[in-house]
């Protein structure tokens, strides 16, 4: 057992309430339980209890075993000076504060309900392949299940919003340019993010916006910075080009490659090579003009089809690589499912903190288009769809993980609502 476990059932009251008493015989009554603290310090701070009829305020500290506040040394720190009430699994022992004043106890083993405990004991055995809960997540309720899910898609936004708060700070409020940073970034996917990202930082949306009236030089900005240039040993007509144009803009805009990370090809299907990413986006930005202002706009899922309606420029009809003729003539135009995941990676955290800094409220039309969108797949998603919870849009698929990556893979269960109605199930 863990020390979370009684944090849950004092947050909860998942005990029989009326049996609540110290270990001197002492009635215990809960007005508020307190807020749970989850840093150095007692475990809730500020509760209120009434106990042997006197009202307290103060603080509430829980461990397994009262000896344990000795083990912890609180009887030598003044941060548990005011502590009313010391909630244990095992009343071991009697402890005191500083000026040797007892704490009272209140034992918990003995009043939480069997079926609470066994199930707890069967949600964190570890007996699983993915998921603590794997084996019942399936019998959960829908709505109870998929409201959650909601809840979870806006938690992972208000988490994506801290990058994109911090983008904003770094760029002087400059919406333009944190729209860029993170479109090159989910320009790249997951090979190459970082990658992407690494070049808008080094470029800087100042100079993309005084090239970007001339594709063919946004182009070499770009493809020069992410080193792809350096590579090729034999240059073309229109490689050449490249070359001598990103010398003339680094020189001029003092560029530096300082912190870039080369972008990879290896496992990458063609479609999604860096040589074609970088290209749409060159074409994007040199078609389309104030382009976050749009996408902000933008509601529909059709709308955004058509802002990012971009192919890459006619050299890439018939290559993938530099100097490596292709044997068909293709246009190399992003897809939807590509336009997808711009929108629900880029776009929608975007609109979200945009609402926020203009007061705005747009949480129904988030909803409603991330709602519209395919769900992503991949293993996390794919597992949880074995265990019986089926993604149907890609707002459900962002919640998966987050339940996740926040919850599951570290254990959290009685922190999740899932958790919660697990625990209380009796089957």
């Amino acid at each position: 057992m863990k020390e979370d476990f009684l944090h849950y059932l004092w947050k909860f009251q998942k005990f029989r309430g009326e049996n609540l008493y110290t270990s001197a015989g002492e009635r215990v009554e809960v007005v508020t339980t307190g807020q749970h603290n989850s840093n150095s310090g007692p475990d809730f701070f500020n509760a209120k209890l009434r106990i042997g009829g006197q009202l307290w305020a103060g603080n509430v500290e829980i461990h397994l075993k009262s000896s344990d506040w000795y083990v912890h040394r609180h009887e030598k720190d003044p941060a548990y000076d005011n502590i009313i009430l010391h909630v244990v699994w095992e009343d071991d022992m009697p402890v005191f504060r500083r000026d040797d004043s007892t704490v009272p106890a209140v034992e918990l083993k003995d009043i939480v309900p069997e079926t609470t405990f066994e199930n707890y004991t069967t949600l964190l055995k570890g007996n699983y392949y993915f998921i603590n809960c794997e084996k019942d997540i399936g019998n959960v309720p829908p709505f109870l299940r998929y409201n959650y899910l909601e809840r979870l898609f806006f938690e992972r936004l208000e988490q994506k919003s801290l990058a994109v708060f911090r983008d904003l700070e770094d760029s002087r409020n400059d919406w333009e340019a944190v729209f860029f940073k993170n479109l090159m970034k989910n320009f790249g996917l997951k090979v190459n993010g970082e990658s992407f990202r690494s070049i808008a930082d080094t470029v800087g949306y100042g100079t993309v916006r005084k090239v970007r009236d001339n594709q063919f030089r946004l182009e070499a900005l770009l493809f020069g910075q992410a080193g792809l240039l350096d590579t090729i040993e034999t240059p073309d007509s229109y490689t050449a080009q490249l070359c001598r144009e990103y010398a003339y803009l680094k020189h001029k805009y003092r560029l530096s490659a300082e912190g870039i990370i080369r972008p990879r090809f290896h496992k990458l299907r063609p479609a999604n090579f860096p040589t074609l990413r970088l290209s749409q986006l060159a074409n994007l930005y040199f078609e389309k003009e104030k382009l976050f202002a749009a996408a902000m706009q933008a509601g529909h899922i059709r709308e955004f089809y058509d802002l990012f309606d971009s192919v890459a420029s006619g050299y890439w009809d018939c290559h993938y690589t530099f100097g490596k003729a292709s044997g068909k003539k293709r246009v190399k135009k992003m897809s939807r499912s590509f336009i997808d995941l711009l929108v629900i990676n880029t776009v929608i955290p975007l609109k979200f903190c945009y609402a926020r800094y203009t007061g705005m409220e747009v949480n129904v039309a988030i909803t409603e288009l991330a709602g519209s969108l395919k769900p992503e797949r991949n293993r996390i998603t794919d597992k949880y769809a074995e265990a019986g919870v089926q993604a149907k849009n890609a707002g459900e698929s962002q919640a998966m993980l987050q339940l996740y990556n926040d919850y599951c893979s570290g254990n959290r269960c009685l922190e999740c609502t899932i958790g919660h109605h697990l625990l209380k199930w009796e089957k």
